[in-house]
């Protein structure tokens, strides 16, 4: 599988993004997403995740009560609903798919290895 990110741009404080992640080549079935950002120096962070099939969601602390994380029902497009957004929300975003891994191991990036190419947020007035 291949996957696509998009939907990231300039957006101020207190503003709203969705950013979507295509899949290509098969769909994200029996497959934990999720959601990683990055700023210049650091490592990937985790943001969000959601499992199959019970579609348990999982939150970064920084993000819960205002992203949400979704799939569609046929499994080729999930969402990363982002609202209030803070200028510390600035980052490239990106979307990861693993075989569910085990949900000690759920926030790290090392679980998942097929990645999207990122999209850039910036939160700014």
């Amino acid at each position: 599988v291949q996957l696509q990110a998009s939907g990231g741009g300039l957006v101020q404080p207190g503003g709203s993004l969705r950013l979507s992640c295509v899949a290509s080549g098969r769909p994200f079935r029996s497959y934990t997403i999720a959601w990683f950002h990055q700023i210049p120096g650091k490592g990937r962070e985790f943001v969000a995740a959601i499992r199959w099939p019970r579609t348990m969601k999982y939150y970064a602390k920084s993000v819960e009560g205002r992203f949400a994380i979704s799939r569609d029902n046929d499994e080729t497009t999930a969402y990363l609903q982002m609202d209030s957004l803070k200028p510390e929300d600035t980052a490239v975003y990106y979307c990861a798919t693993g075989s569910n891994p085990i949900l000690s191991s759920l926030r790290s990036d090392s679980m998942y290895n097929t990645w999207g190419q990122g999209t850039q947020v910036t939160v700014s007035s």
